[in-house]
């Protein structure tokens, strides 16, 4: 029984001669899985922690709106602090 690609010949990753025999992803029957998902997930942990401590010590709106954005960027001023404390020149 011949495979079917099920992408054109030319962009088939085995080349211009595959001849659907080839271990193209297509046609493996693998699945492939992106396994870097528990990186946003402590990124998004750290920005709600974050969110609520700069905007719980704020003392107007607009230091609640800088907070926020803190938040945002907290894993910049994380790797600053702890490049500072180690004295990395």
């Amino acid at each position: 029984m011949e495979e079917k690609c099920c992408e054109p010949k030319d962009k088939c990753s085995c080349g211009p001669n595959c001849n659907c025999n080839c271990n193209c992803k297509c046609n493996t029957g693998r699945r492939y899985y992106n396994s870097n998902a528990s990186g946003g997930a402590v990124y998004g942990l750290g920005f709600i922690g974050a969110a609520v401590y700069f905007i719980s010590h704020a003392a107007t709106f607009w230091m609640g709106v800088l907070g926020f954005i803190k938040a945002m960027v907290w894993p910049a001023f994380l790797v600053y602090e702890a490049l500072k404390a180690l004295a990395v020149n």
